[in-house]
């Protein structure tokens, strides 16, 4: 068993990982590394809750500090890791060597920022609690015109809690379609018509040329010439993994840390977790990396059991799930919407809620709903997760 575990990424994974170590038992020296100064929080309702004012700060902290120092556990927070050497198994944390013989890198992923766009004030990405305070602050002064870049969940959560504060806003999507890397069009219209009624304009198929105005944004340019008052915009184009500080360690990295499907990098005793890891899909093998909290949290756990005994290491096999609140309404996917066959089991794309079961003609591989209760969402999501032949499925809800 190691005896000196560090944790490279105090995100949802992380702290994750460091409850899963002191609860199975590992009495060692734990240290929690994380580049962001704030005591770990949970990211997902930085788009949601935070920003509307449903929940305050405190509401999204992952554990108290006091709970730290109880589990023993050396906190190194706003001192982001800079380079890892495996032969000398230690991590160089904002130019201070920290030893290790075991190591778990957590360290999430960060917004995509598009060159040239963040030279003025007003513009801004939404990853980090304290993106979230700006944004929060740039919509409760006055009544900004509000301008969301990206469609996907995070964009249209911003945009649904841009309308709560009662704010103009335009919902800006290059691809044909919002949500479209996760859901076809015809699963995401729904949505669509939801955000268009509650007076969100959504604009699809055109991108954004650039952004205009002096020290302060006033407007974006789109690549087909129109002009959209700007006053706030936020920017939700995608996120990439944190792993630049890896650049010449010698592990595998490619959209993320390769690891098998242990969890385990190509480094002996060094596993990778969440957003900024790669792993074997488990029923096809092929490699995937999930931005979702469930993945996360599920991954950290597995990763850190296994670095305490590798001879019994089990793989990660859980079903990526993702769920997003707009207006009251809940979206939720699990496994994947990227499939040759689609069953509704409840409603259709036409109505106001639904729920459906995509398959590959042999098994059921993912489940969509919109609206809908918990319940019935989660009896599609075991179809899932057991791998329910797609005919079977689809003949006990006919």
């Amino acid at each position: 068993m190691p005896s000196n575990i560090a944790v490279v990424g105090a995100s949802v994974a992380g702290v994750e990982a460091v409850l899963a170590l002191r609860g199975a038992g590992y009495d060692g020296r734990l240290t929690l590394v994380g580049a962001d100064p704030e005591l770990p929080y949970n990211p997902t309702p930085l788009s949601k809750e935070l920003l509307t004012g449903d929940m305050e700060e405190d509401d999204i902290r992952l554990l108290p500090e006091e709970e730290f120092e109880n589990l023993d556990v050396g906190l190194r927070l706003g001192r982001p890791a800079k380079g890892l050497d495996l032969a000398e198994r230690r991590v160089d944390v904002d130019g201070s060597p920290l030893p290790y013989d075991g190591l778990i890198i957590a360290t999430g992923s960060r917004a995509v920022r598009p060159r040239g766009w963040f030279g003025r004030e007003g513009v801004h990405t939404l990853r980090t609690l304290d993106d979230a305070r700006r944004v929060h602050e740039a919509m409760t002064q006055g009544r900004p015109s509000v301008v969301v870049v990206g469609a996907g969940f995070i964009g249209c959560e911003i945009a649904a809690a841009a309308r709560h504060h009662g704010l103009d806003v335009t919902l800006v999507e290059a691809a044909a379609s919002p949500l479209l890397r996760a859901v076809p069009a015809a699963l995401a219209a729904p949505v669509v018509r939801l955000q268009e009624a509650r007076g969100v304009r959504v604009v699809c198929g055109v991108g954004v040329a650039r952004l205009l105005g002096g020290i302060r944004v006033d407007k974006v340019e789109l690549t087909d010439g129109t002009l959209l008052d700007a006053d706030l915009v936020v920017v939700g184009v995608g996120a990439v993994p944190a792993t630049d500080w890896l650049d010449g360690s010698g592990l595998s990295v490619e959209d993320g840390v390769i690891t098998d499907a242990t969890l385990r990098t190509t480094a002996p005793g060094v596993y990778a977790v969440g957003d900024a890891a790669r792993w074997p899909h488990p029923a096809t093998g092929d490699p995937i990396r999930v931005e979702h909290w469930t993945n996360a949290r599920e991954q950290g756990r597995r990763a850190a059991l296994n670095l305490l005994d590798p001879r019994a290491a089990q793989p990660y096999t859980g079903v990526p799930y993702v769920w997003s609140d707009q207006f009251g309404q809940r979206f939720q996917l699990a496994g994947t919407a990227h499939a040759k066959h689609l069953h509704f089991l409840d409603g259709g794309p036409d109505d106001e809620s639904y729920l459906a079961v995509l398959g590959d003609g042999e098994t059921v591989v993912g489940a969509v709903g919109f609206g809908g209760t918990p319940r019935q969402f989660n009896k599609a999501r075991r179809l899932v997760a057991d791998g329910t032949a797609w005919a079977e499925a689809v003949s006990r809800h006919e």
